[in-house]
């Protein structure tokens, strides 16, 4: 069975003891968290949400609290000796997906 879940603003397909890492989501390492914005569940049977699905949810554990590769940020303007250099690092979470549950039929 799979899932897909959104989360930050991204969607990612997620199944049972997979490693996702996404944008940092509040918690300490080893805390559980619950995602509840389910859009499919996919398996032996399709289902679809509109958008989300009632009841669906994906339980996982908080693996590490890091940060992203730096990124570089450099404008130039030509003729105009104007130049601006800027560095960004995305605060990222590491999630292991437990288990994904499916609504009550």
């Amino acid at each position: 069975m799979y899932a897909v879940v959104e989360t930050g603003g991204k969607q990612f397909r997620v199944e049972q003891n997979s490693k996702i890492t996404v944008e940092k989501l509040a918690g300490d390492n080893g805390s559980e968290i619950i995602l509840e914005k389910v859009l499919l569940l996919g398996g032996e049977e399709l289902k679809l949400g509109d958008p989300y699905i009632a009841g669906a949810s994906v339980k996982a554990e908080i693996l590490a609290q890091k940060r992203g590769p730096k990124l570089v940020i450099f404008k130039r303007r030509r003729r105009k000796d104007s130049k601006c250099k800027h560095g960004h690092r995305q605060d990222l979470t590491e999630l292991l997906i437990k288990d994904i549950i499916a609504p009550a039929q």
